[in-house]
């Protein structure tokens, strides 16, 4: 048969021809458990909260056997020790993480709605059945297969929101394969450091993606990328658009080969604790971090995190706006809905196409019943007013929230009074990549418990923070502000980083003993609710997405009139910070000497894409350099404004700067402005 073409133009017609060529027949579950609602245990909040905390094992157990699909009974619920790295969790059980998503519902309720596409262009979503996303999902995992992916081996997924980005993930996870999604705005040097980090074999992409009725050129930066990955043996290319792209000797025309596939394909029966996938995220070094996320304890935690914290009921649409490229995609696009049955949609465009009204407009159009975004964009659409929202009608939804980076209270005020007309329930979220899933947010709570603005507020089930003062100990009472540390192991934390487990140690032990350290701080208010200030370490939180300053200051001293750099951030009224530069050269005279154009031609093509009204250079004394980045988080407490904490740095007088606008050079915060974002 045919394959199908243009993937953009109908993922309908891709999926209907490639679903076809014969049924998925209804695979019998023989589990040992059938699936069943993950229902929360009897009692109140603070009943519930006080189990996970003080017998996780009682807790999670029943949950865990309830709501996920297993071929083996796990004989341990959880073996974890902080002091050592050790975290273990559903020891013994076997399981297969698309069943769970896919097959299950396929069971009950073949054509109901898995995915529905919100395609750039307004008015053209396309909607995908359970049994559609799973006969396309065994077609491109029998691909694989036929391309030599066996279970373990990583597959690189550079690709937009899509219907087929969603079945690459899932097919790697039939198969026992790793995937490693790397946001489709990252530079090719970006995404080989990456791929060559993991070692993949195989890059899944498209041969162009559309957003905000721009092409991006993707095949072109994976050609580019792949020339200095020598693991990668094949490129799967499917079709965004029309247009025709080079075909080199190790790359394959995705449809036409999964055309020629049978759309069954058994699963691989994977333990507990075997990779379902690496993300990388920015550190206070230079090295992006491959965090490892495993197989049940990381599904239970999304599907739990979704259903609860933003009150999932079947039927709902689940609205998150996130990239598939952060873990806010993975986990409240992908694998929670997913796991719940539920209908997720895939946002491929941008809050201001083609106007400002385009998410209540997807909101009425869709009937969306949850909306998660990030303040980022909140904060740029409430600049365009009132009537962009009220001309459009947002009584389906139910729940808005806010992930990334804490809301201001304007935001927070808008987003509740103005789109949620002052009766949807409003979740600030708090979590990280490290974390899996959301750890603290105002839901799960007593009934009609009080919300505040601007707040995450309370712990999920499992999570029990702590704050640290300088000295490294725990701050008792409330009222008080400190390093926010998390004291117990919950299911869905990531275990290593790829390759380098003392790395992990270092980063996230080492700190605080005996203790997960965040990097944030966090306040403790007067009613024992928790409020994020913000980061700790030498990494900066633009639009929502983690980026260390050792990345931005590497990619500037890639330029040869660049000898030596620091970054620090700064408050930004849309993105929440930005970055500034301060630069060691005796060349540079003025402004006018500054390479600006060079510059940024150089570290966009290293560390990413350019980022309007992104980094601001420091011109300053020479010998200062060294100081400033020792200094840098005291640095960054002065641009925010912010009383300094407590810190033995002195900062010199003479290292007093003069500032001029400087082009972006970070590591791609997003391609084009602001859109949706994930926390780091």
């Amino acid at each position: 048969m045919a394959a199908a073409r243009g993937l953009g133009r109908s993922a309908g017609r891709l999926l209907g021809s490639l679903c076809g060529r014969s049924g998925q027949p209804v695979r019998e579950l023989r589990g040992v458990s059938a699936p069943a609602a993950a229902a929360a245990q009897p009692g109140s909040y603070q009943a519930q909260s006080a189990q996970a905390a003080r017998d996780p094992a009682a807790f999670w157990g029943p949950l865990a056997r309830d709501t996920l699909v297993w071929d083996t009974p796990y004989h341990t619920v959880w073996d974890c020790d902080f002091s050592s790295g050790k975290i273990g969790w559903f020891l013994g059980g076997q399981l297969n993480v698309s069943v769970n998503c896919l097959d299950q519902h396929v069971q009950k309720s073949p054509e109901s709605v898995a995915l529905i596409w919100e395609r750039d262009e307004p008015g053209t979503e396309v909607r995908i059945t359970y049994r559609e996303l799973l006969e396309t999902t065994c077609r491109l995992a029998n691909t694989l297969k036929r391309h030599g992916i066996r279970r373990g081996d990583r597959v690189a997924i550079y690709m937009p929101v899509s219907p087929l980005a969603v079945a690459a993930m899932l097919a790697c996870a039939r198969i026992g394969a790793v995937h490693t999604v790397v946001f489709a705005g990252f530079s090719a040097e970006s995404l080989a450091g990456r791929i060559n980090d993991a070692k993949c074999k195989v890059v899944i992409t498209l041969n162009q993606g559309l957003r905000g009725g721009r092409v991006v050129e993707l095949k072109k930066i994976v050609d580019e990328a792949v020339k200095h990955c020598p693991t990668i043996q094949h490129v799967l290319v499917a079709h965004r658009t029309d247009n025709k792209v080079h075909m080199g000797h190790r790359d394959i025309p995705l449809e036409q080969e999964m055309a020629k596939e049978d759309p069954v394909c058994a699963p691989e029966s994977m333990g507990s604790e075997d990779m379902l996938f690496l993300l990388y995220t920015s550190g206070s070094t230079g090295t992006p971090k491959g965090l490892v996320h495993t197989q049940a304890g990381y599904l239970l935690y999304a599907a739990l995190t979704h259903r609860l914290v933003f009150d999932y009921r079947p039927g709902d649409v689940f609205g998150c706006v996130a990239d598939i490229g952060w873990i806010t995609g993975h986990s409240y696009v992908v694998y929670g809905p997913l796991c719940n049955g539920a209908t997720s949609v895939l946002f491929e465009s941008t809050p201001v196409y083609p106007d400002a009204g385009r998410y209540w407009e997807t909101v009425q159009r869709l009937k969306i019943s949850q909306f998660y975004g990030a303040p980022t964009a909140v904060r740029l659409l409430l600049k365009y007013g009132d009537s962009w929202v009220k001309k459009y009608d947002r009584s389906s939804l139910r729940t808005l929230g806010s992930v990334g980076e804490p809301i201001n209270f304007e935001a927070w005020e808008w987003l509740h009074k103005v789109v949620g007309d002052s009766r949807c329930t409003l979740v600030d979220t708090w979590w990280q990549t490290e974390t899996g899933g959301i750890c603290i947010a105002p839901r799960p709570s007593e009934e009609g418990a009080e919300i505040l603005p601007g707040m995450a507020m309370r712990p999920f089930f499992g999570i029990v923070p702590v704050l640290m003062d300088e000295k490294g100990k725990v701050m008792e009472g409330n009222n008080v502000s400190g390093a926010l540390c998390l004291s117990q192991a919950w299911p869905g934390m990531a275990r290593t980083i790829y390759g380098d487990h003392q790395r992990f140690m270092e980063a996230y032990f080492k700190p605080y003993p005996g203790h997960y350290f965040t990097g944030d701080g966090a306040y403790r208010t007067e009613g024992g609710y928790y409020q994020i200030t913000g980061r700790m370490d030498d990494v900066i939180n633009i639009s929502g997405h983690r980026l260390g300053t050792a990345e931005i200051e590497d990619a500037m001293a890639s330029h040869p009139a660049v000898p030596e750099t620091a970054v620090i951030g700064y408050p930004h009224d849309i993105k929440g910070e930005g970055s500034e530069a301060s630069s060691k050269n005796s060349v540079w005279k003025s402004h006018a000497e500054a390479p600006e154009e060079d510059n940024h031609g150089q570290s966009s093509g290293s560390g990413g894409h350019h980022h309007p009204g992104g980094p601001q250079c420091h011109h300053g004394n020479p010998e200062c350099l060294p100081e400033v980045q020792r200094q840098a988080s005291c640095l960054s407490v002065m641009g925010s404004g912010q009383d300094p904490v407590p810190t033995p740095l002195t900062i010199l007088p003479e290292c007093s700067t003069q500032m001029w606008s400087f082009p972006a050079v970070s590591e791609a915060v997003l391609s084009q402005s602001i859109t949706h974002t994930a926390p780091v």
